[in-house]
């Protein structure tokens, strides 16, 4: 701000130009980064978003292009056409997409957990064990701890697949789903 102006001066000037470059830019990447997301997204997912045709039309055409810089610039001329509409209507895309990601984080973070719980249970962590069948006394026991001892041998065996590795890890996921405060 120059000397010679004053604050108010300075205001009236940001009214009349509108928004600043930065803040465009802001605004633009911000919709690129949204028409990217609706790239990626499965096409059952897509269907059930409320978009307009044309960018409906135009995120499947995206979506058919295989070269990376074709499709580089047919997803900058999807968030060109996005940003004809006004924020509002895709507030709602916006909505889905953010509530999607949180779950699918949550999920993640979920199956983490099983992951480390059977990790535990291989790496001879008696307390692991201990621990599950407190938490879950309905459990079978001797399936359990048959299910433990084959992932160990398939482990210290390098060309046998993990069938029992999976097998301990949907056994760990079921108990999750029954209860799901119940993992650690």
């Amino acid at each position: 701000m120059s000397p010679s102006r004053s604050r108010n001066q300075t205001e009236l000037d940001e009214e009349d130009y509108g928004p600043s470059r930065t803040q465009q830019r802001r605004e633009a990447l911000a919709v690129l980064a949204l028409a990217s997301q609706l790239i990626e997204l499965q096409p059952s997912r897509l269907a059930k978003l409320e978009l307009p045709d044309d960018v409906r039309r135009e995120v499947e055409i995206t979506r058919r292009m295989t070269a990376h810089i074709a499709r580089k610039r047919q997803l900058a001329y999807l968030a060109k056409i996005m940003r004809r509409y006004g924020e509002e209507d895709f507030v709602s895309v916006r909505a889905e997409l953010g509530e999607n990601r949180e779950r699918q984080r949550q999920e993640n973070a979920a199956m983490h957990r099983i992951e480390a719980t059977r990790d535990r249970l291989i790496s001879d962590d008696e307390g692991a064990l201990s621990e599950l069948i407190n938490e879950h006394p309905q459990i079978d026991r001797q399936h359990l701890r048959a299910l433990i001892r084959q992932a160990r041998i398939e482990k210290d065996t390098p060309n046998k697949p993990p069938r029992a590795y999976r097998e301990l890890f949907q056994l760990l996921k079921e108990l999750a789903q029954s209860e799901p405060s119940a993992m650690p």
